[in-house]
């Protein structure tokens, strides 16, 4: 709970102050412009890239790491060199063939944004096994504190860039011509990102100097015997997230700039659905090495029915939350009513970040038995169905599409990694009791969903409020008074 608490601050706040860019952006690039669809299609490749230089390197980490005949410092060593050559390659064929990638992306003359881009993904691949390293040695202060200096950096920059500079150039050009052109625009995004990114790895250095680098050739056959099939894992998972923003303008009957200003308010409206990832994050954070630092089988799975079981209490009721307080949410967050068509897609990619969730948990098992390859499967499935949503979808329902792919694929996995769990590990979950959590949460989201929307913006919030209520009420009730109890006795 204290590690969950301290990652969940970074991760809600510093995502809570990081989400402060969508009206930024919003407010400063119209649908008109394609702008943001942009910075939506350019961050799904970084993602996907980030995915395979990875190559499932952080949970490899945790198992060989918390393994009695291994040192954990040469697991370290492993997994810094693995990343590290992998992103090394990756920079310099990027450089290599930047014109024809630039064209493949419909801007050739911003091949800047592609190196910026990929600068960023080789300095985040390794601040990844770097960060997973600050879990393993639980050590979340530190932890939170550069992930908080990065997110309050990133958002400063942009709100100086976005907002005070070009109100200061439209009265006085040449006071701020030095350091702000209108022109740049979207790359200003992109720079100020490769700024704020190159100072966490400069702070990273004096770990990285101190380090005792020894490379075990028969360790690293092994993790990356472990670590293949999470690496296809990995990247069908993050293709479930991403896929869509990057297939979206190709499949979509129109232009380029047509099919950019869709994604750019399916982006937009996406990020306010991604509050329910920080439940995710923040819970993967802390759930994954405490499972995997158990010993006991028996430990391992009562762990692991308890963490299923709240988690999707809690995320039904961030479900309600933002569903409820969704016109607020969407002033606050986008502030320009031309992206708020897209908002009907928040419930249903809401739906697939609790699915996705819910898959997270259920994959311990062919981990901890040294069996990642049914992930793999178990997530090109989903990742299979997800295409042929999109494929077939966008071209009738544009972004609509997308969201439901979401729901499908996610769903897929889910299922199949639950059933053919039980089969060859089986975990008693409460699904009564989480059963009754999900059918109280649909019938009170249909209530929200019949308050008129002619009535007042307050009294619909206030009627909302109640209908929360009632879900908190009977988490109450029907679980954590019996904890309480419990406790106290």
């Amino acid at each position: 709970m204290k590690d969950t608490a301290i990652y969940g601050v970074s991760s809600i706040v510093g995502r809570f102050l990081n989400y402060l860019l969508v009206p930024i952006y919003t407010a400063s690039m119209s649908v008109a412009s394609g702008g943001y669809g942009v910075v939506t299609e350019y961050y799904a490749y970084t993602a996907l890239a980030l995915v395979i230089l990875i190559c499932g390197m952080e949970t490899t980490m945790f198992r060989f790491a918390n393994k009695a005949d291994e040192q954990p410092q040469d697991v370290l060593t492993v997994a810094l060199t693995v990343v590290g050559s992998l992103a090394t390659v990756m920079l310099i064929g990027v450089l290599c063939a930047i014109g024809p990638i630039s064209s493949m992306l419909g801007h050739p003359d911003h091949p800047e944004w592609i190196v910026i881009m990929a600068l960023i993904t080789f300095m985040d691949a390794i601040q990844a096994v770097l960060f997973s390293w600050l879990r393993y040695q639980h050590r979340p202060w530190r932890f939170m504190s550069l992930k908080m200096l990065f997110i309050v950096m990133n958002v400063a920059l942009n709100c100086l860039y976005f907002i005070l500079l070009p109100k200061l150039y439209a009265t006085h050009p040449d006071l701020v011509a030095p350091i702000y052109n209108p022109t740049v625009g979207v790359g200003y995004a992109f720079s100020i990102n490769l700024l704020c990114t190159g100072v966490v790895m400069l702070l990273f250095l004096p770990m990285l100097i101190k380090h005792k680098w020894h490379l075990d050739s028969s360790l690293m056959r092994r993790m990356l015997s472990y670590t293949w099939p999470l690496l296809v894992l990995g990247v069908a998972g993050i293709l479930n997230q991403v896929v869509d923003k990057i297939l979206f303008k190709h499949v979509y009957p129109g232009t380029i700039l047509e099919g950019e200003q869709q994604l750019a308010i399916y982006g937009a409206c996406v990020k306010v659905a991604m509050l329910m990832a920080l439940c995710t994050q923040a819970y993967r954070y802390a759930l994954e090495p405490m499972v995997f630092g158990q010993k006991k089988g028996k430990d391992v799975a009562e762990t692991n029915i308890i963490g299923m079981k709240y988690f999707i209490v809690f995320t039904l009721l961030g479900f309600l939350a933002v569903m409820g307080y969704l016109d607020l949410l969407k002033i606050f967050f986008i502030r320009d009513p031309q992206y708020w068509p897209g908002l009907k897609a928040v419930p249903i990619v809401m739906a697939a970040e609790i699915m996705m969730g819910i898959y997270f948990n259920l994959s311990f098992w062919y981990k901890l038995i040294d069996k990642t390859i049914y992930g793999a499967w178990f997530s090109l499935a989903g990742c299979a169905v997800m295409l042929v949503v999109i494929y077939f979808g966008v071209p009738r329902y544009s972004y609509m599409a997308c969201a439901w792919a979401g729901c499908a694929g996610y769903g897929t996995s889910m299922l199949l990694s639950y059933f053919i769990g039980q089969r060859k590990a089986p975990v008693d979950y409460p699904l009564r009791s989480i059963g009754l959590y999900v059918l109280l949460t649909a019938v009170l989201y249909a209530a929200m969903c019949m308050v008129p929307s002619d009535w007042s913006l307050w009294l619909r919030l206030l009627l909302n409020t109640l209908i929360i209520g009632i879900y908190a009420a009977y988490i109450y009730y029907a679980d954590l008074r019996k904890l309480l109890r419990r406790r106290r006795g």
